[in-house]
């Protein structure tokens, strides 16, 4: 079930409907229903897998959750009788048993994910190099894997870290897994931010309905009008990238990544939305990532769930870790005090960007994706004392608007060419189109075929105005202004004239036509 289908629009006016008919205490069971409907109706062939991973995790959560309430109750029996060191003893022994429950729980999913979602292409792969033959083994990925894998993940470490209590109703945390709106794209919400809020019922509230209808139309606009539009010419481009000149591959990324922000984001939009209405506040994706100054600030405004997520059970336990520590210490006699302090940094940060990388599928375009993005902030890292001072020699003045222009295009530069490696059909194919647009050559021009990549005129023109309307209210949001608020304080007429000309606009301009699959969310199979 796709969220720009009229199908869905209907499925979930009847969610709503029936979730404040029922009474407040059942209204979670009328969302587990809604998710299990959604996922069976999407993807049932690969509903069992769901289905593990909230089994495996609910039972591995209760056992750390018993761990935790008998140390600390044995803790409290005790507490006069017991030494510094007997404590740190119970302690040890405690943490002991629960990362045995944390091993089999997170091997089990990772390596459910891993099957699926790996295990296929390195077959392939290795099957197509030793004897030539093109192997299909036909395994599918089940809807939404990543998201639900890395969410129960956090889930579970959280346990561990005793941040959170277990979760003792088996069905409540089947919601908590599987809730409709974030199952097909995100976000990765945390327990503790997002399970209360599932479990208790949300009484009617006019404002919330009204945000969340407004929500889901702006990421209607998004999706719709321009991502969808815009992905005719990247389609055809990247599908055809030998018959095009290098100037033509580089407009086409800028294209490309218009058409993953509004898709993605849209989407994200439409499932915050859906929650909203019914009183739910899902967790934050996006904060306008291209008025991004560098890199690390970029990746902390884009896809912020799995950003805050490598940065929480990745980055910090690599770059904390006392391992790590001792080797950079025992470098700083080879590589200098500086390299050796920035060392378990510098390991936490690739490591943190393989991941994303290997997130987003199991090819080498995807690892090399990863390695573009950590390897220029790692350059950074280590090239900043250099960077400071030529800036200082050339008496920049960095706190003006100038610099601050000049920084966030030269991240947005750096953003759209690494777009390449992501959404080219493979990594050879990556390689080719990025060296042709430093080569210049090869290929028709730009001005030749501005016409001929499937949109016409009245397209740009729709992509260009509709792309000023987002940065205009991107660049308002940038500064303070709250959008959304500040309608509502507008006269009646003007909020109403407002929201009925943006559903004018998705319904004339939006991409549309038989055999259309608004499918195709970008991040729908990850």
């Amino acid at each position: 079930m796709v969220f720009t289908s009229f199908f869905f629009l209907i499925f979930v006016a009847a969610v709503v409907c029936t979730y404040f008919i029922v009474p407040l205490k059942g209204r979670w069971i009328v969302l587990l229903a809604a998710s299990y409907a959604f996922y069976l109706i999407s993807s049932p062939s690969t509903f069992v897998f769901v289905l593990l991973t909230t089994v495996v995790t609910f039972f591995g959560g209760r056992y750390i959750g018993q761990k935790n309430t008998e140390h600390k109750a044995y803790l409290a029996e005790h507490k006069e009788n017991l030494s510094k060191e007997e404590k740190k003893t119970v302690k040890v022994l405690v943490q002991k048993k629960k990362r045995v429950a944390v091993f089999i729980t997170l091997a089990t999913n990772f390596g459910v994910l891993a099957f699926v979602k790996y295990f296929r292409y390195y077959i392939e792969l290795l099957v197509g190099i030793v004897s030539g033959i093109q192997l299909e083994l036909g395994i599918l990925i089940p809807l939404g894997i990543s998201f639900y894998t890395f969410q129960t993940a956090a889930y579970i470490i959280d346990l561990y870290r005793g941040k959170i209590e277990a979760d003792g109703n088996i069905l409540k945390f089947a919601l908590f897994v599987s809730f409709f709106p974030q199952i097909i794209q995100g976000p990765i919400s945390r327990y503790d931010q997002l399970a209360n809020q599932l479990y208790e019922g949300h009484r009617f509230s006019y404002t919330n309905f009204t945000y969340g209808m407004q929500l889901i139309l702006w990421g209607f606009f998004k999706k719709l009008v321009i991502a969808d539009r815009v992905a005719i010419l990247v389609t055809e481009v990247f599908d055809n990238y030998t018959d095009y000149s290098g100037s033509i591959i580089f407009v086409t990324l800028l294209f490309y990544s218009i058409q993953i922000y509004a898709d993605f984001s849209g989407g994200i939009d439409i499932a915050r939305g859906v929650a909203q209405m019914m009183g739910i506040d899902m967790t934050h994706n996006f904060m306008r990532p291209y008025f991004s100054d560098s890199i690390s600030e970029f990746w902390r405004r884009w896809h912020m769930s799995l950003s805050f997520w490598c940065r929480d059970y990745i980055f910090f336990p690599i770059s904390l870790s006392k391992t790590f520590g001792k080797v950079g210490k025992s470098l700083r006699k080879v590589l200098g005090n500086r390299i050796g302090k920035l060392f378990p940094v510098l390991v936490a940060q690739m490591a943190t960007f393989i991941t994303i990388g290997l997130w987003h599928g199991a090819e080498l375009k995807y690892i090399a994706y990863g390695l573009y993005n950590g390897g220029i902030i790692i350059l950074g890292l280590l090239l900043e004392p250099q960077l400071k001072a030529t800036v200082n020699k050339l008496h920049i003045n960095v706190e003006s608007k100038g610099w601050k222009l000049f920084q966030i295009l030269r991240t947005f530069l750096l953003i759209v060419i690494g777009r390449v490696f992501p959404k080219a059909a493979s990594f050879s194919a990556a390689i080719t189109m990025f060296l042709s647009i430093f080569k210049g050559n090869g290929g028709r021009a730009f001005g030749d075929v501005f016409f001929e990549l499937g949109l016409g005129w009245c397209d740009f023109f729709i992509i260009f105005g509709c792309c000023i309307i987002w940065f205009t209210i991107s660049y308002k949001q940038e500064k303070g202004v709250k959008i959304r608020k500040a309608l509502e304080e507008k006269p009646l007429l003007y909020r109403w004239g407002i929201l009925f000309a943006g559903l004018v606009i998705v319904l004339i301009f939006g991409i549309y036509g038989p055999g259309y699959d608004a499918a195709a969310f970008i991040y729908r199979g990850f």
